[in-house]
């Protein structure tokens, strides 16, 4: 049986755990943008609102597996921390530089395509702003298999 080169086990790590940032990230972005719509929020306010449900997904999508494996919320809660505080911000970071950035994206609302273009375009960003910060706690130890 043929081994993996240590250096590509690595990248496939680090580019799963970028992915499962995404997903918490865009869940986040999108709920913001939703519930700033609905309460009629102004733009920061949805945009801080955004960010602070990414992080809040990305850190049950981390915790749920770890609570699964019959780990403690307190263990579990530490290790998530620990592990997706910098990816996650990293990602929103790059997220909202490209939607402030986006032309016309901060205009539009939620029924024009611009908006949808424009938050493609944000959760591409920030799966490339957070890869790297995903392979660095990779290649240190500080990300494995959960």
């Amino acid at each position: 049986m043929a081994h993996e080169h240590p250096s590509n086990s690595n990248f496939k790590l680090a580019f799963s755990a970028t992915t499962h940032c995404l997903v918490g990230c865009g869940l986040g972005e999108v709920s913001g943008v939703i519930v700033g719509t609905i309460f009629g929020l102004t733009l920061i306010a949805s945009i801080a609102l955004g960010i602070f449900a990414g992080f809040i997904f990305g850190y049950l999508l981390g915790l749920l597996p770890l609570l699964r494996a019959g780990m403690s919320l307190r263990t579990a809660t530490k290790i998530v921390v620990a592990t997706e505080t910098a990816s996650i911000a990293v990602m929103e970071t790059g997220e909202v530089l490209t939607e402030l950035f986006f032309p016309g994206m901060m205009n539009a609302g939620l029924k024009d395509l611009v908006f949808w273009i424009g938050l493609a375009a944000a959760l591409v960003v920030g799966f490339l702003a957070a890869f790297p910060v995903n392979l660095y706690l990779v290649r240190r130890g500080v990300r494995h298999q959960h």
